[in-house]
């Protein structure tokens, strides 16, 4: 920067060095501002950076759900659209519902022509072989009410009067536990609110029924589920391989977290207030020996032993893909063709046409592959890029869990499944109030997955557990048995 000494504005008249000094503090000014409004130059830069990278988001290129984008603006298939019309074409396998054996109907009833639909003469007989045709209907619906009279008797020696006790598994209430179950159903397997499982119960069972009856209801299903709850919950830390995924919901009008983890044969729900790792060492423990499938969120890091999801994975590479850095463009791209060869390895071991060692053999190169475009990555100038590529090659073993354990999958697919209805749940719920709701929604979410899973009718199992409550008696198990 130029300056002037003072020794030098001696020669100067005192108006000229005056005017000399204004100017030169001006100058100094300037250059000030200049230094201040280049740093909010380049923060602004970076901030529109930002804001375009947000903007082109979706969930092709982020973790977004699909869900989040409008049917409209999502690309046009690759597949060109076929010309046939819709429905069944000419010629196709007819499909409809096998008839069920005559000794299953309820009633069956004997037609026979009484004439001939040609001359008229009388028909006698019966045809060895009719034609079966069979119509399901429901029976009337009505409530089943049974009235339970207890008498009081006075003892002829004292006087105390003694009341007779209810049955055993007789509720104190007046719901049955086919009611209780069906209640707890309606409103966490088939999403309905309280005032609507209330109305369809009067509507349709003529039950009369109200949204806090519906409530007392739901607090005695998540009573008797809850120990079969806790016991599948015991049994985490035990298994060899774990989806794990997280979402968020609501508490209380408060943030919470909803998070599954999805074993072999039972995948148990939690919510808990956050999303820190807390909820992982509670649910997993310090026991926990087996791997994890999972995202690359970074409070599962600590187990230590993770297969992160492939399919998050192409995600990451197809945003490379979007972006404007031809670098990182041809990156993503080499990434995303490799992955593409990955699938396809194990699209062939999936539908049996290779063996395992075979398709162990065949990821050889795609790993090599792969490891050495995160390299090139890591010398990218895209800070979105290098960070990836470094992130990915300094655990790159978490990338081939699923070569070294047989039962890993190289995706969350089995996570993301079972969070599915969790999340249409919670759209339509907007969460619970309280945590005793929070308790009923993992709960029931538990069961109802880990029934599908063991192919178990759910609403026969929940009938079980709430009689076995109302009589005091164990909890069915939902652990599988060897």
């Amino acid at each position: 920067m130029f300056r002037i000494a003072d020794d030098q504005l001696l020669g100067f008249p005192p108006e000229a060095r005056a005017i000399i000094r204004a100017l030169l503090a001006e100058n100094e000014r300037l250059r000030l501002e200049n230094e201040r409004l280049a740093v909010e130059v380049e923060r602004l830069t970076a901030r529109c950076v930002e804001l375009e990278s947000r903007l082109g988001k979706t969930p092709r290129n982020s973790s977004l759900p699909p869900g989040s984008q409008h049917p409209h603006a999502k690309p046009a298939p690759r597949k060109p659209k076929s010309k046939r019309k819709r429905g069944g074409q000419l010629g196709h396998k007819k499909h409809e519902r096998p008839l069920i054996p005559t000794e299953r109907c309820d009633d069956v009833e004997t037609l026979k022509p009484a004439e001939c639909r040609r001359c008229g003469v009388k028909l006698s007989g019966s045809d060895p072989e009719p034609l079966r045709h069979q119509v399901w209907e429901l029976p009337e619906i009505k409530p089943h009410v049974t009235e339970y009279r207890r008498h009081r008797l006075p003892c002829p020696g004292c006087g105390e009067t003694t009341c007779a006790a209810l049955p055993p598994g007789v509720p104190v209430g007046q719901s049955g536990p086919r009611l209780v179950a069906l209640v707890g159903l309606l409103m966490a397997c088939f999403r309905q609110s309280k005032r609507r499982t209330a109305e369809f119960l009067e509507s349709l069972l003529g039950q009369s029924c109200c949204p806090a009856l519906t409530v007392k209801m739901q607090n005695q299903v998540a009573a008797a589920l809850r120990p079969a709850y806790e016991e599948l919950a015991a049994q985490l830390p035990r298994q060899e391989h774990v989806n794990a995924d997280e979402t968020p919901t609501k508490e209380n009008n408060g943030k919470a977290w909803l998070w599954t983890f999805v074993a072999q044969c039972f995948t148990v729900f939690a919510i808990r207030p956050t999303r820190e790792a807390t909820a992982v060492d509670e649910l997993l423990t310090e026991a926990f020996a087996g791997v994890v499938t999972c995202d690359r969120a970074k409070m599962y890091w600590r187990i230590g032993r993770l297969q992160w999801c492939w399919a998050h994975l192409i995600r990451d590479f197809q945003a490379l893909i979007d972006g404007n850095d031809k670098r990182a463009k041809w990156l993503g791209q080499r990434l995303r063709r490799a992955a593409g060869k990955l699938f396809e390895h194990w699209a062939d071991y999936r539908a049996g046409t290779i063996s395992r060692a075979a398709m162990v053999r065949r990821m050889g190169p795609v790993r090599r592959k792969v490891e050495w475009l995160l390299l090139r990555g890591m010398q990218s100038d895209s800070p979105a890029a290098r960070g990836m590529c470094r992130e990915l090659h300094e655990h790159r073993d978490w990338l081939w869990m699923f070569l070294r354990h047989e039962g890993v999958e190289p995706t969350n697919n089995a996570g993301e499944r079972a969070l599915r209805h969790a999340v249409i749940w919670r759209k339509l719920s907007f969460g619970t109030q309280s945590a005793a709701g929070s308790r009923f929604v993992e709960t029931m979410l538990t069961t109802i997955e880990t029934c599908r899973q063991q192919g178990r009718n759910v609403f026969d199992y929940v009938t079980a557990a709430v009689q076995a409550h109302f009589a005091r008696q164990t909890t069915p198990s939902l652990v599988p048995r060897a």
